[in-house]
């Protein structure tokens, strides 16, 4: 038997940012294959147990194709149609097509390229921490000095993007993943962040820089497979994934720690634990819970219920790594954990490209803000912090600090 969520019921919004919404734990238990009721007025699978989720995660039969009628579209997103009109982005693409797309642009992000970049990562965390410390006045927020301005300045440098256009990109993202935008609000931010990287695209053809950009047009030119909306769509979604995530989860795990002292104690003491850290507020927070959507291609089978044939599927990540099944005490921040095994960066073919940078990112931006202010403390209760709970990507608009 499954049980149904409601439109009005869903998306399921966080009361608290360190506790997973009280109907998750209940379905989970329950029925971790549900139908889910979207506000579009379709229905879809919510899958929230974790061996179940990663079952639809990993299995091909399950499609990432966003152009199929039935892939779920919750919020009755405006860009379906764009991408019936475009070349698909690598995040829609299935099998050999993904698998050669993702290959493209792998060698970027291998373990031994990002160790490369930590240095200049180093470099970069350190300057934000200066203007921090340098701040005329305190409070001073965390996001908007250092959480916002490191992982945009990191992804800039990465791909060749001007920073001194971030104030641009920063608006266009934060509309795309809010879920009170108007969708064609929406559909504009989109159609501009890609009309911004096609000139950027057409400025370095003729005045190629030491980027990735610039390697994958030099690459598609050299094997004769230059394709201009294909490089406008991968520069899209890494200039898109590759900030305001990682953003949210620097704020976010910086307010876990200063909420949690022992655990805190624990990589002040010993910096060889922040990588544990680090996957541990991964599980924790999961910020892009409800995101990772499929459409089944054939009948399939997940923890005893039937997915059928063209049936949308949602994928509940924060449940999933909330899961006792998998975690022990789930709801606990405990960093001696170091469970990779989670699920935050998805699983399967399509499992996060960018994830050795982004946790390379957040050990760096934690180690350095706690060696260098060992008194960091939220200069506000909790309670007063406002966080992102009408956006796709959860997180903190403001974190207010001293020392």
């Amino acid at each position: 038997m499954t049980e149904t969520i409601s439109a009005r019921e869903f998306p399921v919004a966080r009361r608290c940012p360190f506790a997973e919404p009280a109907e998750h734990a209940r379905l989970r238990e329950r029925a971790p294959v549900s139908k889910v009721r979207l506000p579009s007025g379709e229905q879809a699978w919510w899958v929230s147990g974790y061996a179940e989720a990663r079952a639809v995660l990993a299995d091909r039969r399950f499609s990432s194709d966003r152009r199929k009628d039935t892939y779920p579209n919750p919020s009755g997103d405006p860009r379906r149609e764009r991408f019936r009109e475009q070349t698909p982005p690598m995040v829609s693409l299935d099998g050999a097509d993904h698998a050669a797309a993702r290959r493209a642009v792998l060698g970027e992000f291998t373990m031994k390229r990002v160790a490369a970049l930590r240095p200049r990562i180093q470099e970069i965390a350190d300057g934000f921490v200066d203007d921090l410390l340098a701040a005329d006045s305190r409070p001073v927020d965390l996001v908007r000095a250092v959480s916002l301005p490191v992982s945009s300045l990191v992804i800039c440098e990465l791909l060749g993007v001007p920073y001194a256009d971030h104030d641009f990109f920063q608006h266009r993202t934060a509309e795309l993943v809010s879920r009170t935008a108007l969708p064609e609000e929406r559909l504009r931010a989109f159609d501009e962040l890609r009309e911004y990287l096609a000139d950027l695209l057409s400025r370095k053809e003729s005045d190629p820089g030491e980027d990735l950009y610039s390697r994958l047009i030099a690459r598609q030119r050299e094997e004769g497979t230059f394709d201009r909306e294909s490089l406008v769509n991968t520069a899209t979604s890494l200039l898109l994934a590759g900030h305001e995530t990682t953003a949210n989860m620097i704020s976010l795990g910086v307010l876990a720690l200063l909420e949690n002292p022992g655990q805190l104690a624990l990589i002040k003491a010993d910096p060889g634990k922040t990588p544990m850290a680090v996957e541990e507020l991964l599980r924790y927070f999961t910020i892009a819970d409800g995101a990772v959507m499929r459409v089944a291609t054939e009948d399939v089978a997940i923890g005893g219920v039937t997915i059928k044939a063209d049936e949308g599927v949602l994928v509940n990540g924060l449940s999933a790594n909330r899961d006792p099944a998998a975690f022990e005490n789930p709801a606990d921040l405990d960093i001696a954990r170091g469970a990779r095994h989670h699920i935050a960066f998805g699983y399967g073919p399509h499992q996060c490209l960018g994830q050795n940078l982004a946790r390379a990112e957040l050990q760096i931006v934690f180690d350095t803000l706690f060696r260098r202010i060992p008194d960091l403390r939220l200069a506000v209760a909790v309670e007063e912090i406002p966080f992102k709970t009408n956006a796709s990507v959860y997180g903190a608009y403001e974190l207010p600090v001293t020392w």
